[in-house]
């Protein structure tokens, strides 16, 4: 399969690059484009099978791309502000990935492409928004263990969960701790976003854990949680989260 990454950080279009290769040593990468122009450029003399796009490039948003150039192959959007989803699925994007993602949410819609291009044989125009598959559904309790122990927990009693190495942490509103089977990509589109939100690539806060929060540089946003995390663990809306992240508190 051949695939364009269109992506002006070159460290996320690096990353990128060798996750795809991880999970498909047959997909090759034509290219990398870091522009609108350079972008509209190349695909006006090559074709792809798909396309990664960042939605914010250094000239513009990608979406210019598509009113200079006929898109015809799906695309993966990519982007760390969630307000531009339907807009996504109306310019031939099948899937909507978060930043920061992980290797597991590339494969995951790797796999919703496999299965689009299984139902139609005539590729894919303009794929609309209704056609992409249910929402996920919401998860109302976690199977965790302690010891040879095993419990759930109800959603409702989930102050947060917290991102260490290669371990998630459930916590409690009793100050309970548990690693849980999850990543963090692939628990938050579970979760119920009235009452979850993740704030950064470590935590996935409940609105009821949120004690106090302060205004920071660079719209930033400290919060203190309740219960505490790990002494002296500053816990901190990221910038690119910060309106998102706003706009939740506002629901």
């Amino acid at each position: 399969m051949k695939v364009a990454i269109i992506e002006d950080e070159e460290l996320a279009a690096d990353t990128l690059q060798k996750m795809l290769i991880q999970l498909n040593p047959d997909i090759e990468v034509m290219a990398i484009l870091a522009t609108v122009e350079a972008a509209v450029d190349w695909l006006n003399n090559h074709t792809v099978d798909l396309l990664f796009m960042d939605i914010h490039l250094g000239d513009g948003e990608s979406f210019q791309i598509f009113e200079q150039v006929a898109v015809e192959c799906p695309v993966i959007f990519t982007t760390a502000y969630d307000q531009y989803t339907l807009k996504a699925f109306k310019n031939q994007g099948i899937d909507y990935l978060l930043k920061p993602f992980d290797e597991e949410d590339v494969a995951a819609a790797l796999a919703k492409l496999k299965g689009i291009r299984k139902i139609s044989d005539v590729g894919l125009p303009q794929i609309s928004y209704q056609t992409i598959g249910p929402a996920p559904k919401i998860r109302n309790r976690f199977m965790v263990k302690l010891g040879k122990l095993i419990k759930t927990v109800q959603s409702e009693d989930v102050a947060y969960f917290m991102a260490e190495g290669k371990y998630l942490f459930l916590v409690t509103n009793d100050k309970q701790n548990y690693i849980i089977e999850e990543t963090i990509g692939s628990l938050e589109p579970q979760l119920d976003s009235s009452d979850f939100f993740r704030i950064n690539r470590k935590f996935i806060i409940n609105i009821k854990a949120v004690r106090e929060m302060y205004k920071l540089s660079r719209n930033r946003v400290r919060i203190v949680l309740e219960p505490t995390p790990v002494e002296g663990l500053e816990v901190v809306v990221s910038e690119e989260r910060a309106e998102a992240f706003k706009n939740w508190l506002n629901q």
